[in-house]
């Protein structure tokens, strides 16, 4: 049981993104990381398709730049697409020395096995078998688990924010949050030099749904309420077979 309940970073979330961001601070800081339910409980665990990244030399960012803005009508934010894209090899690579086992080139002289899904022009997907997103996050929650600065808790949901604002205070920066420690069934007080948010995203709330009951919105919720903007809340993805 934590004791102390002060971190120089609290990363509210456990997917990919909560633990990527956990692994990649120094080892001196002091990091805590929050599972709703069991540490690799979470949409990453259930992503299969893949991960798509230029590393063919005949493919580029350009090319991949302009699927990307074409399949999202343009409503993307090029300057966020562009950025992602350019980052992707280097994060292939880190993901690999981590250990995630990407499924290996045959015959065709590529490092990876490479698939083609819907709105790429190239075959650029790389996959861990049919389950790339599974080995992603044991692969990820093992390096956590070995980490000494990292304090990981699962079972414990996020409630709400606490900020300046809500204390009385002058400013209104984020200090933590309220959380509720669902084994002692009990709210605790977390505070923070920073808090993360990467809790996903909501498509819980819809009925039928192929992510899973931790996606429920609620890190855009707590957000919205600390005063943050939220924007493009009609895009949610889930497999379109479950609507059949």
């Amino acid at each position: 049981m934590v004791t102390d309940n002060s971190f120089d970073v609290l990363i509210i979330g456990s997917g990919a993104a909560g633990l990527t961001l956990a692994l990649h601070l120094p080892g001196h800081v002091k990091v805590a990381v929050l599972a709703k339910s069991m540490l690799e409980e979470g949409s990453t665990l259930y992503a299969q398709g893949g991960i798509s990244a230029v590393t063919r030399a005949t493919d580029t960012f350009e090319s991949h730049i302009a699927d990307t803005l074409d399949a999202g009508a343009s409503l993307n934010n090029p300057d966020t697409v562009r950025f992602t894209i350019e980052k992707a090899p280097a994060a292939i690579r880190w993901l690999v020395e981590l250990g995630v086992p990407f499924t290996p080139g045959t015959d065709s002289g590529d490092k990876f096995h490479l698939t083609r899904e819907g709105g790429h022009s190239t075959r650029r997907v790389l996959h861990a078998a049919d389950a790339t997103g599974r080995a992603m996050e044991t692969t990820l929650a093992g390096a956590a688990r070995a980490r000494a600065n990292i304090t990981l808790l699962e079972h414990h949901i996020a409630i709400d924010l606490i900020t300046g604002k809500k204390l009385g205070l002058a400013h209104n920066r984020c200090v933590g949050a309220y959380v509720l420690n669902r084994d002692q069934q009990r709210v605790e007080t977390f505070m923070a030099r920073n808090v993360v948010l990467a809790t996903g995203g909501a498509s819980k709330v819809y009925l039928y749904t192929s992510n899973p009951d931790t996606s429920s919105g609620d890190g855009i919720a707590m957000a919205w309420r600390a005063g943050c903007r939220v924007a493009n809340m009609e895009f949610n993805q889930f497999h379109p077979t479950c609507l059949y």
